[in-house]
């Protein structure tokens, strides 16, 4: 086994899959969707301070870029014909500004690696020939109920699919920013209706792409999303609510 295999399977891999038996084998019946629903809420518990982070520098992001709206909007008239030189003189604006666009995608870069050692958790058959993975204060139970609402969780669900995609739209399309697209003054401006217009389309690409891949996997993977995008609603209503934030990105 190679280091980076090492350490992933240690780090990621070996302790979901202990999480997810361990609290299988407390819940009465063990089933498996109340450790799911368990372990999603643990994985957002331990994002919190990072989500706070993040709700935080997006708060700052967003009065930053309101406050060089004037200077953008000279940058588009001096360079007006040259999008390269537009997109150049933008980024040098937002980078001595202390201004990062791309700081809202932190959460989803890390949780990917958490979706792929979930993907392999529910591949892995919980059982005397997968027992050696647990650790010595974590017991096997002698039976697990892998079924949820009679849908077998280790089987692709079109059900959940679907309930996948319906609550990453009403995320994307009831919990995104309403910001103004920065450095596009004209309504004229083709550039700034192209982008405008693929925001909006965001809101139907992403939850086709999630049935789609849902339709792919274990529906045990999608229950977790489902989970994790009602945390996630929930998260960006207290913080705006506690903490007076303004509208935020959707974390998932």
């Amino acid at each position: 086994m190679n280091p980076l295999t090492l350490v992933y399977t240690e780090v990621l891999w070996r302790p979901l899959f202990n999480l997810l038996v361990g609290l299988t084998s407390f819940t009465p019946g063990h089933y498996m969707w109340v450790a799911i629903v368990l372990v999603t809420l643990v994985v957002r518990l331990i994002l919190l301070p990072l989500s706070l982070k993040q709700a935080l520098q997006t708060q700052r992001n967003q009065g930053k870029m309101a406050s060089l709206q004037a200077e953008l909007k000279r940058i588009q008239k001096e360079h007006q014909g040259n999008r390269q030189k537009q997109a150049e003189s933008t980024m040098a604006l937002y980078r001595k500004a202390g201004v990062n666009p791309a700081s809202g995608c932190l959460l989803l870069l890390i949780q990917l690696p958490i979706l792929i050692a979930l993907y392999r958790v529910f591949l892995t058959e919980i059982g005397p020939a997968s027992a050696h993975y647990l650790y010595s204060f974590v017991s096997l139970p002698e039976t697990i109920n892998l079924s949820f609402l009679g849908i077998r969780l280790t089987q692709p669900s079109l059900v959940l699919a679907i309930a996948a995609g319906a609550a990453q739209f009403i995320q994307v399309r009831f919990f995104s920013p309403t910001t103004p697209t920065p450095a596009l003054a004209s309504e004229n401006d083709s550039s700034a209706k192209m982008m405008a217009s693929m925001q909006k389309n965001m809101a139907y690409v992403f939850p086709a792409m999630t049935v789609f891949i849902s339709l792919q996997l274990p529906s045990a993977l999608a229950l977790y999303w489902i989970v994790s995008i009602a945390l996630a609603m929930l998260q960006q209503w207290l913080f705006k609510r506690t903490l007076h934030l303004a509208s935020l990105p959707p974390t998932v």
